[in-house]
């Protein structure tokens, strides 16, 4: 709703340096309605009856917070509910029981694919907090569960999707950061194919890092995954060599799992491996025998880090692109 994407800018505003570095979408504020029990479904759209009411109800609230506490101008009720009784009339032939559909086709023996939203470590519950979303990411075989309505039990296999690197979009540790040229290399990679490393919704540029393997394998562990999708394998493809990190420096010591704490997270050093690169293009392979040796050798290398099998490899943005290993399905 419209007060959710105004608080959302405003309260980031007000956060000044300690900020989350949110989409400014109205995310956030829209699951605090949620779980407050006041939030505005998509049912409530279809109806003048049922949507007015709420819409008024809703606004004697956001408006005191909107002037009291930013000093903001207030939403006019009247504008809003025929707004959004407008989008309500457009949405009504997409509106109906996604469970059902989606419990009807795998009855039927239908393939159902599931795709989350969103990184593993910015979950709610078990992401590096509180720079985290605000809802689940169906990556988890229980989040999509949770996401669509269905048993845990009806999820067949989980497949993880990993990037050869790393990134973010926002604040919050990130122990693989790296600032120097290979940063912008990775990240301006195929930016004039409108596919470099920019935030989707913001247009922020990314931040860019190793492959943090310790990260990777907690996300491995607690998705259940089954097999790795390894993305982006096209932009090493001109990196001398290639760094790895297979655990953390904490004060001293070695561990190879994530902390919990994200004021411990902020302190750790990556430990790194560093293997050579195949400096050739691998845009044009299909198999994985003739991928460049090193590339294999680096794959394998993930695969033992991660405890996991990487089962599909793309070396490009077009369907094409894709190097299978095993069949996902």
């Amino acid at each position: 709703m419209p007060w959710h994407r105004l608080i959302d800018q405003l309260d980031e505003k007000l956060r000044g340096e300690a900020a989350i570095g949110t989409t400014g979408k109205g995310v956030g504020p829209c699951f605090i309605d949620k779980v407050a029990r006041r939030g505005i479904r998509i049912g409530d759209l279809l109806r003048a009856e049922d949507l007015v009411p709420r819409i008024q109800a809703a606004l004697e609230y956001q408006n005191r917070v909107i002037t009291g506490v930013y000093g903001a101008e207030p939403i006019d009720a009247d504008g809003c509910c025929e707004r959004y009784l407008e989008y309500g009339r457009r949405l009504t032939p997409f509106v109906a029981d996604v469970q059902a559909i989606v419990l009807d086709a795998h009855r039927r023996g239908e393939y159902v694919l599931l795709e989350g939203a969103q990184g593993s470590l910015l979950d709610l519950d078990h992401g590096t907090y509180p720079y985290v979303t605000s809802s689940v990411p169906s990556s988890s075989s229980s989040g999509a569960a949770l996401g669509v309505g269905i048993g845990p039990t009806d999820i067949q296999r989980v497949v993880g999707v990993f990037k050869s690197y790393c990134t973010r979009v926002g604040n919050g540790p990130f122990p693989t950061e790296l600032f120097d040229e290979i940063a912008g290399r990775l990240r301006d990679h195929g930016k004039e194919y409108g596919r470099g490393e920019y935030g989707t919704t913001t247009g922020r540029p990314r931040r860019i890092g190793w492959l943090d393997a310790v990260a990777a394998r907690y996300s491995v562990r607690f998705n259940g995954l089954a097999a790795v999708a390894l993305t982006r394998l096209d932009v090493l493809d001109e990196m001398p060599s290639i760094k790895i990190c297979t655990a953390y420096e904490l004060d001293g010591e070695i561990i190879d799992a994530l902390p919990a704490r994200q004021s411990v997270l902020e302190r750790v050093k990556p430990v790194y491996e560093e293997l050579p690169g195949w400096m050739t293009p691998t845009t044009d392979v299909r198999n994985f025998d003739d991928l460049p040796p090193q590339a294999q050798a680096f794959i394998r290398r993930v695969e033992d880090l991660l405890e996991c099998p990487v089962d599909l490899i793309s070396v490009g943005p077009s369907r094409e692109q894709a190097v299978i290993v095993n069949p996902i399905f």
